[in-house]
């Protein structure tokens, strides 16, 4: 017999080599319909998998990321078994769930598969799943994978495969299909009722440009096509918000490739939405003491060798700089942490000094893959609300609080009310990935632990998510259309100041190490804009929204009059402009609406001669009739009301 412990701290004791599907239906015959995959002492697993030790055990269902993760990967195997029967001769790459469906690379040879092939392929997909095909796990060395994979042409298969440990090596099969993989997946293709192909793409293999370009096929499926249809819903409505599209409409940031891919260009209302960003913030910081410095965008090779960043983004990086004298190479800066490690060292430390709260509005540059760019939200070159805290090890945990509390100011103050946040730890298992001591990481993640139980704040654990110097806490927001962004980030950092050498003078009068805190609340000005931007449709905040007020006159003899206005608003420091285009009204209230402009104020031959405005709210129509001094005093007094708030 073994124990199965539950989450709510009940055991139960069953026959070695039980399965989750079992345990389900030993609970429920209904929960037993509803789980997809299951966890034995945190590892997702096929509900159809022999438990045979001791185990912490959880199932997951549709709603649990892990079940959506089992369902989408299972999908994904659904789309190879489909193209395996249509294409025959097919190869495939690689099949993974993502966070919305799945996809898979394929190498279709003298076949192209388009768009106007997906509905074929999803016919077919949903014949298969009808058939209820059972997933069929099996593990083989790796001589016999090499064997069966290679025996069937599939080069791609076999590259990954000598890649592999032998007597780590699982298939999967389901119908005529086999493929290469670790898993979990569904017990059989059954649940799966109601199924979508978006869009054909390419895709280089393994993300390498000098690699053959491969075929990728994304799509989604649900259990029930009601959710399908609300899922489809929200994408055409994600289309609409789409912030590539509105940000042209609104002329905030242009990309032109004689500049280059994945470089954007603030234009001016861009500019002084993102400036009035930062001045917020700013503001904030101000309140919690915290230091502004500005660093060269560019930095020597060996303080990126230091830091560790070169090793680790090395080949990610643009092409080193190579300068006149000889051997000496320069990178654009990918980080800005490694400035600030050097701010630091530049002075003696002492224990009264700490903590130090460094922040920079730091441009980085990575080399993104060409195909990864998108929009404002996947760039080569962008803006960090950088800061580093350095610290005593007492210290710690109050900053992070205090940290948090910026980060909570920053999210409310945008209407983001639905925030998740998740405690990104090292892998249980794969240690090779990561710099530093046991001892520090042990330290860093239980001081993140402890900082989240303080603020009664529910965080979702994940191991294998931390970044490779240190634990961090990610903060996700669902927008106004319930998509998830990753936006706020904290992180604790043990092995930079080790790297660095950094140090202080202790009350002992002995060295002492600090301890490093990363910090970005907007995460990237860039990915943040983005964010705002479909969140609020184009519609931001009064007090952030680049033009906040639009004066039309309705005829051309009002211009003057229109201009009189505008200058008076200046005075109350409210951002208008006058559209004295020679247009009939309604065209220009219309147009004026589709720019977002939260007022528009109409004046005529009576507001001229009583010095009024008609005034209008975006989305809200007509507000009545008022003099300019109240119209002004009442917006200054919104605005004002909206940041002294937080």
């Amino acid at each position: 017999m073994i124990k199965i412990t539950f989450p709510d701290g009940s055991v139960r004791e069953y026959n070695e080599g039980v399965t989750g599907l079992q345990i389900a239906e030993s609970i429920s015959s209904r929960l037993a319909q509803d789980v997809l995959a299951c966890g034995v002492n945190g590892e997702t697993i096929d509900l159809s998998r022999p438990i045979n030790e001791d185990a912490n055990f959880v199932l997951y269902k549709w709603e649990d990321e892990q079940g959506k993760h089992a369902f989408w990967h299972t999908s994904a195997h659904l789309l190879a078994e489909a193209l395996q029967e249509l294409y025959p001769g097919i190869q495939f790459g690689i099949g993974p769930a993502i966070e919305n469906g799945f996809y898979y690379d394929v190498d279709s040879g003298e076949a192209t598969i388009k768009d106007s092939d997906l509905p074929v392929i999803e016919a077919k997909m949903a014949e298969l799943a009808a058939k209820k095909e059972t997933l069929v796990r099996e593990s083989i060395a790796k001589e016999d994978a090499l064997k069966k994979f290679g025996g069937r042409g599939e080069t791609y298969k076999c590259e990954l495969i000598s890649e592999l440990e032998d007597g780590r090596i699982t298939t999967y099969t389901q119908g005529a299909f086999t493929d290469l993989c670790r898993g979990p997946h569904l017990v059989s293709t059954a649940p799966i009722k109601a199924i979508k192909l978006l869009s054909v793409a390419g895709a280089y293999w393994r993300g390498q440009e000098d690699r053959k370009q491969m075929t990728r096929i994304y799509g989604i499926t649900f259990p029930k096509k009601k959710m399908l249809d609300e899922y489809l819903a929200m994408l055409e409505e994600a289309k609409k918000r789409d912030h590539r599209k509105i940000g042209k409409e609104m002329d905030l940031f242009m990309f032109t490739d004689m500049v280059g891919k994945g470089l954007p260009m603030w234009l001016p209302k861009g500019t002084a939405l993102r400036i009035r960003l930062q001045d917020f913030l700013r503001r904030i910081q101000a309140r919690y003491d915290y230091q502004e410095v500005m660093c060269p965008p560019i930095g020597n090779k060996n303080l990126y060798i230091t830091s560790g960043h070169y090793a680790k983004y090395g080949k990610d990086s643009f092409q080193p700089i190579h300068t006149p004298e000889e051997g000496e190479e320069y990178f654009l800066k990918p980080m800005n942490c490694p400035h600030h490690c050097m701010i630091y060292k530049n002075s003696p430390r002492s224990y009264k000094d700490l903590p130090l709260r460094i922040a920079e509005f730091g441009t980085v540059c990575r080399y993104e893959q060409s195909g990864e760019l998108h929009g404002l939200t996947r760039v080569r070159s962008f803006t960090q609300d950088d800061a580093h805290l350095f610290c005593r090890p007492d210290q710690v945990k109050e900053e992070f609080l205090r940290v948090m509390d910026i980060i909570n100011i920053v999210f409310k103050s945008m209407n983001f009310e639905n925030v998740e946040a998740q405690i990104s730890l090292r892998d249980k298992v794969n240690r090779e990935k990561y710099i530093g001591s046991d001892e520090n990481w042990e330290k860093a993640e239980q001081a993140i632990i402890e900082a989240c139980e303080e603020k009664g704040l529910t965080a979702k654990i994940e191991y294998g998510e931390a970044a490779f110097y240190g634990p961090k806490l990610d903060f996700m927001v669902k927008d106004a259309i319930g998509r998830r962004w990753q936006l706020g980030t904290i992180q604790v950092d043990y092995n930079l100041p080790e790297r660095f050498q950094l140090e202080y003078m202790g009350s002992d009068n002995q060295k002492h190490r600090p301890v490093m805190i990363h910090r970005a609340p907007f995460g990237s000005m860039e990915r943040f804009v983005a964010v705002l931007i479909e969140h609020t449709a184009g519609k931001f905040p009064l007090w952030l929204t680049p033009e906040q007020v639009v004066i039309l006159p309705i005829a051309d003899k009002f211009n003057d009059y229109a201009e009189q206005v505008k200058a008076e608003l200046r005075k109350y420091d409210i951002r208008a402009i006058v559209d004295g285009r020679n247009e009939k009204i309604g065209r220009k209230i219309r147009d004026n609406e589709m720019k977002r402009i939260p007022y528009l104020l109409i004046v005529g031959e009576k507001e001229a001669v009583n010095g009024e405005v008609s005034v209008r709210r975006q989305g809200e129509g007509d507000k009545g009739t008022m003099k300019i001094e109240e119209f002004g005093k009442n917006i200054a007094e919104e605005v004002s009301n909206m940041i002294n708030k937080w």
